[in-house]
């Protein structure tokens, strides 16, 4: 399976990306197979965690099925060091032109991140698969309506920032194809089993939206 096949079917079963800010590579394995064991395909290791390379690159060998990469990317050389590390996907606070078209030179997914139409747009002329609405905070249901009425009907659009389990219903009514959960899926020092618990009710509250 190509790694854009992988991303549509995660999107399709579950489009929840687990963001493991913080996570270290003793615990990255006991966390990702907690994620997996609850439907989680799509993990993000941001950049600013201890060794994020390593443990992408532990991640992605013993979870091939996962779709395994980083986060807070901000240069190319960062997307070139996630690749040879065998991370598959790209996410980044803003939107960088330079970040997108190294993603796309290495056929990586990329989620930048944006928060307005200028903004989106760009983006996705650079090639970007689907965007990362940040700080979603910042942005409403009802701003995210509006984006979904100009862009292009297919347009992944995935809120990230104190998403909540009760806070998804009416994201997802406006037109959110999935979302970015982050410390209230995990914080360091968290156990897996912990990890587990939280994983299980965003994915129920998501089926129930």
């Amino acid at each position: 399976m190509n790694i854009q096949d992988k991303f549509d079917l995660h999107l399709s079963q579950l489009p929840l990306v687990g963001i493991l800010r913080g996570i270290t590579p003793e615990e990255i394995l006991t966390v990702g197979a907690a994620l997996d064991q609850e439907g989680w395909g799509l993990i993000e290791i941001p950049l600013n965690s201890p060794d994020p390379i390593q443990s992408i690159a532990l991640l992605a060998a013993h979870q091939p099925q996962s779709l395994v990469g980083a986060g807070t990317v901000l240069t190319p050389q960062q997307v070139r060091e996630v690749h040879a590390a065998g991370g598959q996907l790209v996410v980044s606070p803003n939107f960088d032109a330079a970040v997108v078209a190294e993603a796309q030179r290495r056929g990586l997914i990329c989620l930048p991140g944006v928060m307005t139409p200028s903004e989106a747009f760009a983006a996705l002329a650079c090639g970007a698969q689907g965007l990362k609405l940040f700080p979603a905070e910042l942005i409403s249901p009802a701003a995210l309506k509006a984006l979904r009425a100009v862009l292009p009907q297919d347009t992944r659009l995935l809120p990230v920032g104190g998403i909540t389990p009760d806070g998804m219903t009416s994201y997802r009514s406006a037109g959110a194809s999935g979302f970015g959960i982050g410390s209230a899926l995990y914080k360091p020092g968290m156990s897996a089993d912990q990890v587990r618990e939280h994983a299980r009710r965003f994915s129920q509250a998501w089926r129930l939206a």
